[in-house]
């Protein structure tokens, strides 16, 4: 029998969404306001969900407290209050949309949970804008 456990977490950061080796235009055109040059920031909703199987032992698929202190560690800690596109490594060569944020928190995750578990990452960007990875 397999269970799904979830945690919500959120952070804060700033990010412009633009392409180098576009021309001004096109970064407009393509990303419009997410391509403001002084950045602009949203506040992050995140929910990290693994599911597995009941460990009979403990009875959990994961520790509630050891998955908010992953989180916390790897995400939290690394994005919150950030400007992405100039303070996390990750964003350095890669454009910090929704769906990359995402990507980045599951491979930033996934060495910590099990491998018989399934990890999914669902990132709101915005109250009603949000995405989901699961690998």
């Amino acid at each position: 029998m397999k269970v799904k456990v979830s945690r919500r977490a959120h952070f804060n950061a700033a990010h412009r969404l633009y392409r180098p080796d576009w021309k001004d235009e096109k970064n407009e055109a393509v990303f419009g306001k997410c391509n403001n040059p002084n950045f602009h920031g949203h506040n992050y909703e995140l929910i990290v969900s693994v599911t597995g199987e009941i460990d009979p032992e403990t009875g959990f698929v994961i520790d509630v407290k050891i998955l908010k202190d992953l989180i916390k560690s790897e995400v939290e800690d690394a994005f919150d209050h950030k400007n992405l596109n100039l303070e996390v490594p990750e964003f350095r060569k890669l454009n910090p949309t929704a769906e990359n944020i995402a990507v980045v928190i599951w491979n930033k995750l996934r060495p910590h949970i099990k491998k018989t578990d399934d990890l999914e990452v669902v990132l709101y960007e915005t109250p009603r804008n949000f995405v989901t990875y699961t690998g």
